[in-house]
């Protein structure tokens, strides 16, 4: 059978690549080190489980509306007038099969061939794969380091042409762990306002935020940017509740109708027994979110510290999510840990899991030549030998 032209360009996820790949040396025997997927290693709180054994017992096991039911979208909203103050209506409110259906939800009502999405970089490896597929071009917005990977407004303006549809905003960041500053994203509204330009801010890490970062969602910046902004999001980050597949999109209602429309025909509705899970993890005791978030942060400070310490290694201080983005370029030409010389950051990847067997995902997906990610949503004893094991790849004798 011929595959189709779309489908032969599309590249597979890279971190659930590497993570294949640390799987699969696993199961030859050998103990490995495994940073590379952006999955909380907690289990689902217990009340939520028990929301869910409930709704399944109450028979709460047949098809419901395609975007969810009147309950579900009812607890989002009345989760983001608690939260944020943001006041929206339950029909803005399309619930999906995760946050990865909601955001090709958005693209597909949104951009078709013709049209330029906007992305800063670095960037979560399905964002361009998902553009593409529309049919949309995907306009790269280059970040660093010293700007914490921060897009100003500037390049914002710079970027957009008559062919632009959309900005696609990630924050905190996948894989930086940026967190935009208020003013930075204040400065980036005012410019979706002045070009009338339409925002998808993916939010999904909102609940994931350390001292000295601030979350503010992009709708919140006046009527003007909400009326232009799709909002992402959903509870597999703050909740562990990865294998639950919820998430949303919350949008003006006319966008919202769309996706409704798309998503009827493409999976009807999300898991009946996750949105009866997703109201108890909105509704009801939020003790758990900071318990994980307590852990969060003394993960990252653990890793912080030690990466301070590496030979030629450099980072911007991660403000949210779990992850840690170092610049491991200087190492390249050069004898690494069992005599190995790599020239970027896949083939680091892969000595690394080969030598020392640590897995951490290459920097070259997510458009950040030189970068790897680490995952600190693990244990402490995994990431303090996981630690020592790179410390020792990067020093050899």
């Amino acid at each position: 059978m011929q595959l189709s032209s779309t489908v032969q360009k599309l590249k597979p996820s890279a971190t659930i690549a590497a993570a294949a790949k640390a799987k699969e040396l696993k199961s030859t025997g050998v103990k490995v080190y495994e940073f590379t997927l952006g999955e909380p290693d907690f289990n689902t709180p217990v009340h939520i489980c028990q929301a869910a054994k409930e709704a399944m017992d109450a028979g709460q096991t047949h098809y419901t509306p395609a975007a969810g039911t009147a309950e579900v979208k009812q607890a989002i909203c009345d989760a983001y007038q608690r939260d944020y103050g943001l006041s929206f209506q339950p029909n803005q409110v399309v619930v999906s099969n995760g946050a990865k259906h909601s955001i090709h939800n958005v693209l597909t009502a949104l951009c078709g061939p013709g049209d330029e999405v906007i992305i800063p970089t670095p960037y979560w490896v399905s964002y361009s794969a998902l553009v593409e597929l529309t049919g949309a071009t995907p306009v790269m917005v280059e970040t660093t380091e010293e700007s914490g990977f921060c897009m100003n407004a500037e390049q914002f303006a710079a970027a957009i042409t008559p062919k632009t549809k959309l900005m696609m905003l990630n924050n905190p960041c996948n894989p930086t762990g940026a967190a935009y500053p208020v003013e930075t994203l204040e400065a980036l509204a005012k410019v979706a306002v002045e070009k009338d330009i339409a925002v998808m801010s993916d939010e999904i890490y909102e609940k994931l935020i350390y001292e000295g970062s601030e979350f503010r969602s992009f709708a919140s910046f006046g009527p003007d940017v909400a009326e232009r902004t799709i909002i992402v999001s959903g509870v597999s980050k703050a909740y562990a509740m990865t294998g639950w597949r919820i998430g949303w999109a919350i949008a003006p209602a006319e966008v919202s109708a769309a996706m409704t429309k798309l998503q009827s025909q493409e999976t009807s509705n999300p898991c009946s027994i996750s949105q009866a899970a997703t109201i108890a993890a909105l509704s009801g005791p939020q003790d758990s979110v900071a318990a994980m978030l307590d852990a969060f942060k003394e993960r990252r400070a653990y890793v912080l510290d030690r990466l301070r310490k590496f030979p030629e290694i450099s980072f911007a201080e991660p403000g949210g999510a779990f992850y840690a983005f170092f610049n491991v370029s200087a190492h390249f030409n050069k004898p690494l840990g069992g005599g190995k010389v790599v020239k970027d950051s896949s083939e680091f990847c892969t000595a690394l899991l080969e030598e020392a067997h640590v897995a951490l995902v290459t920097g070259d997906a997510f458009g950040a030549p030189g970068y790897v990610r680490l995952s600190f949503a693990t244990d402490m004893q995994t990431i303090e030998e996981g630690l020592n094991r790179i410390e020792q790849f990067l020093s050899p004798a």
